[in-house]
């Protein structure tokens, strides 16, 4: 069973070092072996808007590979059709990245193509993605306005080229998605979950978690990304159909997941979006992880639009620790509600069965 390494801060660059120090990602990888990174690069958005990977988790990568001795390193990406991929490498801050580690980027737009049997049908994949010697994913944890989620499996979709892009929606994306994953593995995938959008997978409703993590199996991710969103895997048809196609296993089990540190409480948060500040306007919050309260943002998200009222109080944060509460707490240094949700930090699939429980 595959492991998920997690960790919890800010800083992106170094958060991606302590992951793959984790992970011993270095003795995954053959010796002399190429290595490319593919990063979320939808649109020409900055990182901040929910929409594409920090630029600090690209360097991350190029600084822990070259410190044990891996050169022949790249970044690989194409942008959503319509939209131009160098100019989206520019605004997410890429180019710098690249040019100071010496790394190069390529826009698979521009890539030859190589066509291969999926288990759906024939389908046009990048060389460049099928040729690396170790291919790393490194995709954005957010909701998808037409699969409700995306992460590490549907990442895979920017290794194609526009026309293939096109076909994958004429025909619903998710048994492509899944039929692409299943073909197109991934040896490495880490997670940014900093702050994904809550509801579009080009960004702009930002919710900040801190988090990140890294794992082998991108179905076991995306089931786990699922759990932290506060949405069931049956609700995301690529993910099921993954597995069955054989792209890994929606399994996680006690002790699968691994965590190298603990949120931090009082983190500062962004200006808040129409949409954010309306799903919390109930919510006390007093020193409230980022985690923890990104995951009660998206389960009031999960909450409004399958029609649940919620009529009571909600606490959150540090300082109610040891507190009564005539309400409801949300994590552990809330235990003192009237009811609780355990956990440090709970997922957004915990809150919200708590949530529907007290309507």
């Amino acid at each position: 069973m595959s492991k998920i390494f997690e960790i919890y801060g800010s800083d992106a660059h170094k958060m991606t070092v302590s992951l793959m120090e984790a992970a011993n990602v270095a003795d995954m990888i053959p010796k002399g072996g190429s290595v490319a990174l593919k990063p979320n690069l939808v649109v020409a958005g900055r990182p901040e808007e929910g929409g594409t990977t920090h630029a600090g988790v690209l360097s991350g990568c190029m600084e822990y590979l070259q410190s044990h001795g891996f050169s022949n390193i790249s970044v690989i990406e194409g942008s959503w059709v319509g939209d131009d991929t160098g100019r989206a490498f520019r605004v997410a801050g890429y180019d710098k990245v690249c040019q100071k580690y010496g790394v190069p980027y390529y826009d698979l737009k521009r890539d030859k193509t190589r066509t291969v049997q999926t288990a759906i049908r024939p389908m046009d994949i990048c060389c460049r993605a099928l040729d690396a010697d170790f291919l790393i994913s490194l995709p954005v944890l957010k909701g998808h306005c037409q699969t409700t989620m995306t992460c590490a499996l549907k990442n895979c979709k920017g290794c194609l080229p526009d026309r293939e892009k096109r076909r994958f929606h004429s025909e619903g994306l998710h048994r492509p998605i899944a039929a692409l994953a299943s073909y197109l593995k991934p040896n490495l995938t880490i997670v940014d979950s900093i702050c994904g959008d809550l509801n579009f997978e080009e960004g702009g409703t930002p919710v900040y978690t801190n988090r990140m993590y890294l794992g082998t199996d991108p179905v076991q991710l995306d089931a786990y990304g699922c759990m932290l969103m506060g949405i069931s895997t049956s609700q995301v048809d690529y993910i099921g159909l993954a597995e069955q196609m054989g792209g890994g296993s929606t399994k996680i089990e006690d002790g699968d997941i691994i965590k190298l540190n603990e949120p931090v409480s009082g983190a500062e948060y962004p200006a808040p979006t129409g949409t954010v500040a309306s799903l919390t306007k109930n919510v006390h919050d007093d020193s409230a992880c980022s985690a923890c309260y990104a995951s009660l943002v998206r389960a009031l998200y999960n909450a409004k639009r399958a029609g649940i009222k919620i009529n009571k109080p909600i606490y959150i944060g540090q300082a109610y620790r040891g507190k009564t509460l005539d309400g409801i707490g949300i994590g552990a240094c809330c235990s003192g509600a009237t009811c609780s949700v355990k956990g440090c930090p709970p997922t957004a699939q915990e809150i919200l069965k708590i949530l529907k429980e007290q309507n």
